[in-house]
């Protein structure tokens, strides 16, 4: 199957598929809860037991069970703060771009370059050291990160289209600005949004795991996948590898699914890419 000429990743398009439902249904699917202990059954190798089918952590946790529940955590993360992260930055590239050098435009792209010019691991680590861990502190805070692309991408876009003439026309026949930048200029500066967003998914995905992975993302209780490879990877050189690795596969398997999806759309979105690739 292919749209534009390009081939849908079809594998892809079915783990990730796979792993929205095992999010979505987690707390049918999996067959214990996340945080259950059986310190009798402790360190189970996988496919030993059909009731740990993955295997359980050093405090007797099903495995598969947490790779369920952390899938859940990982997609929300990644959604969430991406559709915060283009919320906020859309709307202030598009009034900065509207705006056209004002002390609004200049304002807001000062601050997109100072944001910019931070590291995004940095100040996640530490506005939640300031406020504390949390799943959805960790989320408003990924997506405050993420906002300065959006902004300077839609306010670029947006200094072109605004000297279009639909716009003009527009104007002339008494269109508010708001209306302008939102019925008649937003539609227009989607596709580039797409490409972006389609690149911030998965580094959502990972900087949550990783802010989780550090200690300062979750709280402790929750069956985060960057959170149980930071629980098992001490016991990597003691033979018990699969409390860290079979999370840590699953995680690189979703980033390389959304990854290779989002190659796709950037294909299909962006008209240079599909230019020198013809």
């Amino acid at each position: 199957m292919a749209i534009r000429g390009r081939r849908v990743p079809v594998v892809p398009c079915l783990v990730l598929g796979l792993f929205v439902v095992l999010a979505v249904f987690a707390a049918w699917i999996a067959p214990h809860a996340p945080e259950q202990q059986d310190l009798m059954a402790r360190f189970t190798p996988p496919f030993t037991s059909w009731s740990h089918l993955l295997g359980t952590d050093a405090l007797g946790r099903d495995v598969l069970s947490n790779v369920i529940f952390g899938l859940r955590v990982s997609l929300l993360a990644g959604f969430v703060s991406v559709a915060i992260s283009v919320t906020i930055g859309t709307a202030i590239g598009l009034l900065a771009g509207y705006a056209g050098g004002g002390r609004l435009d200049n304002l807001a792209m000062r601050a997109a370059d100072v944001q910019l010019s931070l590291p995004a691991v940095l100040i996640a680590l530490g506005a939640l050291a300031l406020l504390g861990r949390g799943l959805w502190k960790m989320i408003l805070i990924i997506g405050l990160v993420g906002w300065a692309q959006y902004g300077r991408l839609a306010r670029g876009s947006v200094l072109v289209e605004r000297e279009r003439q639909y716009v003009a026309a527009a104007t002339v026949i008494g269109a508010s600005p708001m209306r302008v930048m939102f019925r008649h200029i937003l539609p227009n500066v989607i596709g580039p949004l797409l490409v972006q967003i389609s690149v911030d998914i998965p580094r959502a995905v990972e900087l949550a795991a990783t802010l989780s992975f550090l200690g300062l993302g979750v709280a402790i209780t929750t069956p985060a996948l960057g959170l149980r490879i930071s629980q098992g990877y001490q016991y990597l050189l003691s033979g018990m590898w699969w409390p860290s690795i079979i999370p840590g596969a699953v995680l690189i398997a979703l980033v390389l699914c959304e990854n290779l999806i989002g190659d796709w759309v950037r294909d299909i979105a962006d008209p240079r890419r599909r230019a020198r690739s013809d």
